[in-house]
């Protein structure tokens, strides 16, 4: 199996405490528990009379509080605080209203819908072991350095890949996935799986494509190596890589779903025509 070039990894996968007494000077004080150190001596007020003036006299004298200055003042300390909560609190996340219909879409809000999800795949799919030790066509030898968003964005750029195409890259995922249990989309594999199913998809749904050679470039890999992944590919699909418009359907919508930067547009009821009353 050819490992491709270094595009797609040919080289990459105090105790200190305060001991200031109350009352003591500056001067540290040194515990110990071998001297017994004097107590201080307590002056008895057994033999002292305190009078209710005394008490009063002692006292610290008070303004009186006026009730609604003190229930404002309550007022306003409770608004500073909560416009100083509302300050520190980070703004919420924008969400973006996509059309209902995925032709509609942006590709590049499609880009990040599928990075995304293909993304908890690899995370997923990297912390299990291959089965047998067997590797597939699609493996490199070390991940790319490129990451995925970046790539899958590349590819849509130069190779003008419609919504469409983006979505039956996602239908391939789950048909080869079904069909060839060796085969699962994890760092090794995505980068190469992205440009063959781009490829293919091109090729089954759109009138006009680009040649293999420009594919290649835009993937990073060789014509021959696109070329065998491609036989690969339509061979382990059976051949069937034109899905239904009502499955597209659903991976569009379940894709918005799990998101959490966009949501569709609300649905618009149609339009009653207006009532004609009968001339009498």
């Amino acid at each position: 199996m050819s490992s491709g070039p270094e595009t797609l990894g040919g080289e990459s996968r105090k105790l200190s405490s305060d001991t200031a007494a109350a009352g003591a000077a500056t001067a540290p004080v040194a515990l110990s528990t071998s001297d017994d150190s004097a107590e201080p001596p307590v002056t008895s007020t057994s033999g002292q009379t305190i009078s209710p003036a005394s008490v009063k006299r002692q006292l610290p004298e008070t303004a009186d509080v006026d009730p609604e200055a003190s229930a404002q003042g309550a007022a306003k300390s409770d608004d500073a605080e909560k416009s100083r909560s509302k300050r520190v609190r980070p703004p919420a996340p924008a969400v973006k209203l996509l059309p209902r219909r995925y032709e509609l879409a942006d590709p590049v809000d499609m880009v990040v819908l599928i990075s995304g999800m293909i993304m908890e795949l690899i995370h997923y799919n990297d912390n299990i072991p291959l089965q047998g030790g067997k590797l597939t066509r699609f493996h490199s030898r070390t991940p790319p350095r490129i990451s995925v968003g970046d790539y899958l964005q590349r590819i849509t750029t130069h190779a003008t890949l419609s919504p469409p195409i983006l979505l039956s890259m996602v239908f391939y995922i789950d048909r080869l996935c079904a069909l060839y249990p060796a085969f699962t989309i994890s760092s090794l594999t995505v980068h190469r799986f992205l440009i063959v199913s781009a490829t293919v998809a091109s090729k089954g749904l759109s009138d006009s494509f680009w040649t293999n050679k420009t594919y290649a470039r835009v993937g990073g890999i060789s014509v021959s190596e696109l070329a065998m992944l491609e036989l690969d590919f339509l061979w382990r699909l059976k051949w069937q890589i034109v899905p239904q418009p009502e499955d597209l359907v659903i991976y569009y919508e379940n894709l918005v779903k799990r998101s959490d930067l966009y949501a569709l547009q609300p649905e618009t009821e149609p339009s009653q025509p207006p009532c004609v009353e009968n001339a009498p």
